[in-house]
């Protein structure tokens, strides 16, 4: 396989930091993501303080809500338009 490019690390950002960085940009509290999404605030909270995986549902639930991708929850930092040198 040669006609793909290899993902490149651009920053460390963990997957709760952008859980937590999508909600806040589009200026929801925990308690509004999680009345919209139906996850409990709690288990919001810890995913974003990385004590809870993520998880392919949840991350689907959560990026339908935030409008966004679920890859850009589940890979954070990740430039796939460079290609990596390691």
């Amino acid at each position: 396989m040669t006609d793909y490019r290899k993902a490149r690390k651009r920053i460390d950002v963990t997957v709760g930091s952008s859980v937590r960085i999508v909600r806040e940009l589009q200026e929801l509290s925990q308690n509004q993501l999680a009345s919209l999404s139906g996850i409990p605030q709690s288990t919001i909270s810890a995913i974003e303080n990385d004590r809870v995986n993520l998880g392919v549902e949840r991350a689907k639930v959560l990026a339908r809500v935030l409008q966004v991708h679920p890859s850009v929850l589940v890979f954070p930092g990740w430039d796939v338009d460079q290609e990596s040198t390691a």
